[in-house]
């Protein structure tokens, strides 16, 4: 199998790499047009787009590249849209044309969001894929938008698309401008000798949590074994509170540290459960997760300290 994988230096984008080249796999590493370490596209270029295309001769492509931070979103919306929206329409007239040109139309696992689902009352959960998308942000809204323009073509053109939804995964190597990621640079640099307090924002809030590496396992299944046009949850299928997490983290980190609430880091727009059900994703590929809450939660915590270190070689990724 040979695959094209946009957004491929990209936290989630190294670790698919990794489970791709793992299988055996060819692969062509999209990024953006300044990214030294991969080929350049531009989703607002669907030239460039072809020309990655062209070189990869894939049987699927991953479509990764996205506005990914609700922040930015909220802050930016329009760009976000052009991303994740227009960024999707012009990856799928570039794959038209490709198949235009005598080539077979590769299939498309677009990597989605379980944010589309937006609040819920609680008799609702677990999520299911037929939960009615409930968006409560200008992220959720783009990829709710997208999946509708996926589907439209996929009925209209014949695009062969499977579409992703996955709840929030952590790993080593996550921007630290996502919650668990900023929670282990903030023990970090407490550990290193740091003022011993904590900034965070809702602690009470529950959500899936999945490591990254389940995820992209999630992602290559799903690549062979789904569905064409069907949508699938990527979900541990149980609920943690932030607290717990950041408990976790503090115990992993051996310091002791006072945590203090930060208006900045409320989200208006935040749900307080967030679980998704992973049956449908369980029958199609016999995926499960396989590395504990625990595992992830050291392994972020030893690669923020190294991070602190000034360890920036390739174990703190």
């Amino acid at each position: 199998m040979r695959a094209l994988v946009t957004g491929a230096t990209g936290f989630v984008g190294r670790y698919l790499l990794e489970a791709l080249d793992a299988s055996g796999v060819e692969t062509l590493a999209c990024g953006g047009p300044n990214d030294a370490d991969a080929f350049p596209i531009d989703l607002a270029d669907p030239a460039s787009l072809r020309a990655a295309l062209d070189l990869a001769r894939p049987d699927v492509v991953f479509h990764l590249a996205a506005q990914t931070f609700v922040p930015d979103a909220l802050a930016a919306p329009e760009a976000t849209y052009r991303a994740n929206v227009l960024g999707v329409a012009h990856l799928t007239q570039a794959m038209r044309e490709y198949a235009g040109g005598g080539e077979r139309l590769p299939r498309l696992l677009f990597t989605s969001s379980a944010e589309v689902y937006g609040a819920q009352s609680p008799d609702r959960f677990p999520l299911v894929e037929t939960t009615p998308p409930n968006p409560s942000n200008p992220y959720a809204a783009s990829k709710a938008a997208a999946e509708m323009l996926l589907l439209g073509e996929a009925r209209a053109y014949g695009l062969d698309v499977v579409i992703a939804r996955a709840f929030n995964h952590i790993g080593p190597g996550q921007s630290d401008r996502f919650v668990v990621a900023n929670f282990a640079a903030q023990l970090a640099r407490i550990a290193a000798g740091s003022e011993p307090t904590m900034y965070v924002g809702n602690l009470d809030a529950k959500r899936d949590f999945l490591d990254v590496r389940d995820v992209v396992a999630a992602y290559v299944a799903l690549a062979t074994h789904g569905a064409r046009g069907e949508t699938y949850n990527i979900a541990s299928g149980a609920a943690r509170s932030i607290r717990e997490l950041l408990r976790e983290l503090i115990i992993a980190a051996h310091v002791p540290v006072e945590v203090r609430d930060d208006p900045a880091r409320m989200r208006p727009s935040d749900v307080p459960l967030f679980v998704g059900d992973n049956g449908k994703l369980r029958a199609a590929t016999g995926w499960a997760p396989s590395i504990p809450f625990t595992r992830s939660i050291r392994e972020i915590w030893e690669a923020a300290l190294r991070h602190a270190q000034g360890d920036t070689g390739p174990s703190s990724r």
